[in-house]
C-alpha cells in the first residue's frame, strides 16, 4: 500500500474516486466497472502465457488483417469493421472529429459527449421518472437543430434498459432522409435475452446511415486488452473512421485474443448466460429494500432510486466505500434530474451481489 497516497479509509475513497481504472490495485469489492467475471477462461490465459515471447518481440498486425479476425467472429465482411483501441478510441474520431453536431441522449456513456467539441454537441434529456427513449422525439430534435450524427446506447449505461429494435429501426429510417448517421452502441447488448432478436448487426446492409459500436472490455471481460470495433456498411463513413485510425493501435496481446476466440464460442454464450442469472437475483434482492426503485435491468448492471428519506447517491457511495470496502457509481455527474438520488450498482457473484444488499441497507440512512 505504501506506493499509493493514502493512510485511511476516506483518503483512499477521495483517490479511488478521482481514478479510471487499476482497481485491482486497490483491494476493494468493484460494483463499479461493467464487466463479465466467467470470461475469458484459464485457457486463454494459458495460451497467451505461451506465446508471449513472441507477442511482446513482434509487431501486432495492422487494421485490415485485425478487421479479418473480427469478422470471424461476427460474421461480417472485414472491409465493413474498423479496430479500435477499446470503443473510446472510436469514440474519439466520431465525436471528436466527424460529427459537426452530434445529439445524444442523456444520462448516457459521458464520453461521446466528453469527446466532442464545445458546440458541436447537444443532450436530449430522456422520459423522466421512466429514462425510456421516445424516438419520435429524439428523431424530432435530431431534425430540429440538423444534427448529422445521433447516438443511442441499448442497452443504455447508467439506466441498463434496451431501446427495442423496432424502435431503432423507425429512428434509422426518420434520420436517413435527413442525411444523419445514427451510431448504435451495442457494448452491451450480450448481456440482454435474445441478443440476436435485438441487434442491428444482421440487418446492417438494409441502413447505409446506421454504425454499430462495439467495446469488448464489458461482454468477454478483457478491460485490459482494450479492444473495440465499429461495424457498418457506409464505406465512405468506414474508410473516415479508417484513415484516422494509427497503423498500429492494436497490441499483439490483444490480436492474439482475437485470433484464438473463435475457439470459446460456447464458453462466452454460457459465461453470458451465467451473469444474466446473478443480475436477475440481484434484481429481486435489491427490490426487496424498502422503497427503493430499482429499474428492470437488460445489461450487467442495475440503476436505483434511493428511497426519498435516504441519504443522497454521492453520500451513500461514500458511506458504502469507507464502511463495507464496496465501491458504486452514483449519477451526480451525469445530466439528468435529481442525479443525486440514483446510483448504478454491477452486478458480481451471487456471493457478493448478496453483500453488497445487506451493507447498501447498512448505510441508507
Amino acid at each position: 500500500m505504501t506506493q499509493f497516497n493514502y493512510k485511511t479509509q476516506t483518503e483512499k475513497y477521495e483517490f479511488i474516486s478521482k481514478q479510471h481504472g487499476g482497481y485491482y490495485r486497490h483491494n476493494f469489492t468493484d460494483h463499479a466497472y461493467l464487466y463479465n467475471l466467467y470470461f475469458p477462461p484459464k485457457a486463454v490465459f494459458t495460451t497467451l502465457k505461451e506465446k508471449i515471447h513472441n507477442i511482446v518481440l513482434n509487431y501486432p498486425m495492422a487494421q485490415n488483417a485485425l478487421a479479418g479476425l473480427i469478422g470471424n467472429i461476427i460474421d461480417q465482411p472485414a472491409e465493413r469493421i474498423i479496430v479500435g483501441n477499446g470503443a473510446s478510441e472510436i469514440i474519439k474520431i466520431i465525436s471528436g472529429h466527424l460529427a459537426k453536431k452530434l445529439i445524444v441522449p442523456v444520462p448516457s456513456f459521458n464520453e461521446y459527449a466528453n469527446a466532442s467539441p464545445e458546440g458541436h454537441v447537444v443532450e436530449f434529456p430522456l422520459e423522466f421518472p421512466s429514462f425510456q427513449l421516445d424516438v419520435d422525439k429524439f428523431a424530432a430534435e435530431s431534425i430540429k437543430i440538423g444534427a448529422d450524427m445521433a447516438v443511442v446506447v441499448t442497452p443504455n449505461n447508467p439506466t441498463s434498459m434496451l431501446v427495442s429494435k423496432t424502435d431503432l429501426i423507425r429512428l434509422v429510417q426518420k434520420l436517413e432522409k435527413h442525411d444523419c448517421m445514427l451510431i448504435v452502441d451495442e457494448s452491451f447488448l450480450d448481456f440482454a435475452e435474445d441478443k440476436d432478436k435485438i441487434s442491428l448487426e444482421r440487418e446492417i446492409q438494409n441502413h447505409m446511415n446506421t454504425a454499430i459500436l462495439k467495446s469488448m472490455s464489458k461482454a468477454y471481460g478483457i478491460c485490459g486488452l482494450r479492444i473495440g470495433y465499429m461495424l457498418t456498411a457506409n464505406s465512405a463513413f468506414a474508410d473516415s473512421v479508417r484513415k484516422r485510425i494509427p497503423i498500429w493501435n492494436i497490441n499483439g496481446f490483444a490480436e492474439e485474443f482475437l485470433r484464438i476466440l473463435p475457439a470459446y464460442k460456447q464458453e462466452f454464450i454460457d459465461s453470458c448466460k451465467k451473469v444474466r442469472e446473478d443480475r436477475d437475483n440481484f434484481y429481486k434482492k435489491l427490490l426487496a429494500i424498502p422503497d427503493m426503485t430499482v429499474f428492470k435491468p437488460d445489461a450487467n448492471f442495475i440503476f436505483c432510486r434511493l428511497p426519498e428519506k435516504a441519504l443522497s447517491g454521492p453520500e451513500v457511495t461514500k458511506r458504502l466505500f469507507i464502511k463495507h470496502n464496496i465501491y458504486i457509481k452514483d449519477s451526480h455527474e451525469k445530466t439528468q434530474q435529481e442525479a443525486d438520488r440514483y446510483i448504478r450498482i454491477a452486478s458480481r457473484t451471487e456471493k457478493e451481489n448478496c453483500k453488497l444488499v445487506d451493507a447498501l441497507v447498512d448505510v441508507l440512512y
